[in-house]
C-alpha cells in the first residue's frame, strides 16, 4: 500500500472528514516520525511497532560497474521492529 492508497482507504472509512484533511494528518504523522528519527529519538506506536535510527559506520565500498573503491560515509538508517500485537495479527496460529 502506498500513501495515496492509505489516504483513500481512511477517507472511505471516515466519510465525515475531508480527504485533504486526512492527507494532512497522514503527512504530519510521517513527518513527525521522520523528524524524531533524524534527532536520534525512538518512536513507538503501541500494538504496531517501533521505529529507530541505526548508525552505520563509514566503510569502503565498491562501484559495481567499475569495481573501483568508493568511500561511503557514516549515516543513519531507519529500522522498524513490529510490535507484539502486529505479529499476532499476522500469525494468528502463534509465533
Amino acid at each position: 500500500m502506498i500513501k495515496s492508497e492509505l489516504v483513500l482507504r481512511l477517507s472511505e472509512r471516515n466519510p465525515h472528514l475531508y480527504q485533504r484533511d486526512i492527507e494532512n494528518v497522514v503527512n504530519t504523522i510521517l513527518d513527525e516520525i521522520t523528524d524524531a528519527l533524524k534527532h536520534g529519538d525512538r518512536v513507538e506506536l503501541r500494538g504496531f511497532g517501533a521505529f529507530s535510527a541505526k548508525e552505520r559506520d563509514a566503510r569502503v565500498g565498491r562501484n559495481p560497474r567499475t569495481g573501483a573503491k568508493v568511500e561511503v560515509s557514516q549515516k543513519l538508517a531507519p529500522q522498524f521492529r513490529a510490535g507484539k500485537e502486529m505479529r499476532y495479527r499476522l500469525n494468528p496460529d502463534g509465533l
